[in-house]
C-alpha cells in the first residue's frame, strides 16, 4: 500500500522501502531547502508559464517511455536502472513522464517540477531521489507567429552579458523532422535558445564572466536536440537538456498544427554549485544547522558545520557469472544503511587465471551528516550489508 493505492507484485517489482519513505518529503515544496530555492529561481525567470509542482511520482511506464516515444529495448528502462512497482507502473525516471498531462491541459507554455528516481552509483553527488524542471512552450506552426513570438522574447529579455559559444548547426546527425518547415525550426529553436541564455544569465547574476556553450545531443522525444554547459570555476558543467518537441508527441495531445520546445534541467547540480553544498544528502537532512542557513529568495554559501569522521569497511565476494549490476549492489547498500552510506567504491576486480572465477572488492564509506558513528554499530551494519549480499546475489564471500 503506497499513498492509499496498492500495486501488485510481479516478476518486475524492485522498489524498496527505503526508496518509498522518500516520497512524501517533497524538497522542491519545502520553501527553506536549496531544491526549492532553486526551483522558483527558475520559474521566475518564466513568469507567464502555468505551473506544475504536485503531480504523483507514480507513473505508469507508458508514461515514463512509450508517450516519449522511448524505445523498447532502451538501456533507460532497465530494472537496474529504475524503481518498478509492476511491469506498468513504475517511480518516474524524469519530470518528461508528464509532458502529455501537460500539453493537454490548455496551456501552451508550462513548467512541471518534482521529484524523480532511479537507481545509480553512491558517492557524493549521486542520490537514488532528486528533482528536475520541465518547461515546455508552444505554439503555431506558422512563421509569421512563430516570427512574433520570437521579436517579442527579444524584446521583453536582453541577454548581452553572457558569453555565448553556439556553434551548432542542424544537420543529419541531428535533423530537422521532416514534418517541419526548416525555417520554423529555425524560429522556434531561436525562441528556445533565447530563453534558456536568459534564465541562465539570471540565475547566475553575481558570477562575472558568464560562459554558456550549446552542443549537439540526442534525445528520443526531441529533433533537433541540444544540451547546455556553463563554465564554472574553470570547468564546464552540463545543466540542461533541451530541443524541438517530438511532433508525435504534440498529435498525442491533438496539437498537430503547433510545434513546439522542451527543455529539463537537474536541480541538485545547480544547488550543489550555486550553495556551495559538498554531499547530495545534506539536501534530505532535517538538522536545523542546514535548514536555518537558508531562505527563499536568496543564494547564501553554506558554512559547513562539524563533519564527522568515517567509518570505513571492505567487502569481497566471488560472483557466480559475469553478469553484474553495480546499481543493484549500490542499491541493496543503501536499503540495508540508509543515508550512513556515504560512498561506496570498487577497489578491486580480480579473475582467477586457472578457475576463470571474479572476484569483486568494494569499500563501503559509513558516514552521519549529524552524530559520531562507533566501529561497533558500523560492524553490525557491515554484518548485515556482507548476509544480505551472499543471499540476495548468491555470491560467495571471502
Amino acid at each position: 500500500m503506497v499513498n492509499g493505492q496498492r500495486f501488485p507484485r510481479d516478476e518486475w517489482t524492485n522498489v524498496t522501502p527505503t526508496v518509498l519513505s522518500k516520497i512524501n518529503r517533497k524538497l522542491h515544496l519545502q520553501p527553506q531547502n536549496p531544491i526549492s530555492i532553486i526551483r522558483q529561481l527558475i520559474e521566475s525567470n518564466f513568469q507567464d508559464f502555468q505551473k506544475f509542482n504536485n503531480h504523483s511520482p507514480i507513473v505508469t511506464t507508458k508514461q515514463n517511455f512509450d508517450d516519449l516515444f522511448i524505445p523498447k529495448d532502451h538501456p533507460s528502462r532497465t530494472k537496474s536502472d529504475n524503481y518498478y512497482f509492476n511491469k506498468d507502473v513504475v517511480l518516474r525516471a524524469h519530470t518528461s513522464a508528464h509532458q502529455i498531462q501537460g500539453l493537454m491541459s490548455g496551456s501552451r507554455k508550462f513548467l512541471v517540477s518534482g521529484d524523480v528516481y532511479r537507481r545509480d552509483e553512491i558517492d557524493a553527488s549521486h542520490y537514488p531521489v532528486f528533482h528536475q524542471i520541465e518547461g515546455v512552450f508552444y505554439t503555431d506552426n506558422d512563421i509569421q507567429q512563430l516570427g512574433t513570438e520570437l521579436k517579442q522574447l527579444q524584446e521583453d529579455k536582453k541577454t548581452t552579458n553572457i558569453q555565448l559559444v553556439d556553434d551548432t548547426v542542424i544537420k543529419p546527425e541531428n535533423p530537422y523532422q521532416t514534418c517541419h518547415q526548416p525555417e520554423a525550426v529555425d524560429l522556434i529553436a531561436t525562441h528556445l535558445k533565447h530563453s534558456i541564455n536568459s534564465m541562465i544569465r539570471n540565475i547566475f547574476a553575481d558570477e562575472p564572466n558568464l560562459k554558456v556553450r550549446w552542443i549537439d545531443a540526442y534525445f528520443p522525444f526531441t529533433s533537433p536536440s541540444w544540451e547546455v554547459e556553463i563554465e564554472y570555476k574553470g570547468e564546464w558543467l552540463e545543466v540542461l537538456g533541451c530541443g524541438v518537441v517530438n511532433q508525435k508527441i504534440m498529435n498525442q495531445a491533438h496539437l498537430d498544427d503547433k510545434i513546439g520546445w522542451a527543455f529539463g534541467m537537474g536541480l541538485e547540480r545547480l544547488a550543489m554549485v550555486l550553495f556551495g553544498i559538498p554531499d547530495i544528502r545534506l539536501f534530505w537532512t532535517e538538522d536545523e544547522r542546514f535548514i536555518n542557513q537558508f531562505e527563499p529568495g536568496k543564494i547564501n554559501k553554506f558554512m559547513p558545520f562539524s563533519k564527522y569522521p568515517p567509518c570505513i569497511k571492505d567487502i569481497s565476494f566471488w560472483i557466480s557469472e559475469n553478469k553484474w549490476h553495480e546499481n543493484d549492489f549500490c542499491e541493496l547498500v543503501r536499503g540495508v544503511a540508509g543515508d550512513l552510506v556515504e560512498t561506496v567504491e570498487l577497489i578491486d576486480d580480480f579473475t582467477h587465471p586457472k578457475t576463470n572465477r571474479r572476484s569483486l572488492c568494494y569499500r563501503i564509506n559509513y558516514r552521519s551528516m549529524d552524530r559520531n558513528v562507533t566501529n561497533e554499530e558500523i560492524n553490525i551494519i557491515q554484518e548485515n550489508v556482507r548476509n544480505t549480499v551472499r543471499d540476495e546475489f548468491n555470491v560467495e564471500l571471502r
